[in-house]
């Protein structure tokens, strides 16, 4: 049986692969039990809560391709995960780069930056409670997001 470390770490990487898939399903029932936070100051109302409003928000903002994908890679590294003692909730913050090609943009990083999760144990299976995005680095997004990142520019 994996430890804890282990599974939560397989979390953050099933959030990769199914956003990279074009699972916007699969994205938003990894937060069936949490939010997420379109910063790291943002007040708590700001929150997207709940599987639902996480499926909404991935689904007006995410280009998806006549393959039913991104064209996307989520590469997240730098992984530290702290395991609360009883072993119910757990912290971990790690960094992200996002790849992308598409026919009229060749293969290149587009976005970079940090993720800062919490998470709690239910019923014996770990789920996201928060997932705070950071931004960093600002590449071409035209081809990924159906909308622009305000106050972010390329760099």
């Amino acid at each position: 049986m994996a430890d804890a470390a282990r599974e939560i770490e397989n979390l953050l990487y099933t959030y990769a692969e199914r956003i990279d898939a074009g699972d916007l399903e699969g994205v938003a029932d990894l937060f069936v039990h949490g939010r997420i936070l379109p910063s790291a100051d943002a007040p708590a109302d700001r929150a997207i809560v709940g599987r639902d409003r996480v499926l909404a928000l991935y689904r007006g903002s995410t280009r998806l391709y006549d393959d039913g994908t991104p064209r996307t890679k989520h590469v997240t590294t730098n992984t530290i995960i702290e395991v609360a003692d009883g072993a119910s909730t757990a912290a971990a913050r790690s960094y992200y780069t996002v790849f992308q090609r598409v026919d009229d943009l060749p293969l290149q990083p587009i976005i970079a930056g940090r993720y800062r999760d919490t998470f709690h144990r239910i019923d014996g299976r770990w789920w996201f409670d928060s997932r705070t995005m950071i931004v960093d680095l600002v590449g071409d997004l035209s081809r990924h997001l159906l909308f622009e990142l305000k106050g972010r520019t390329a760099r």
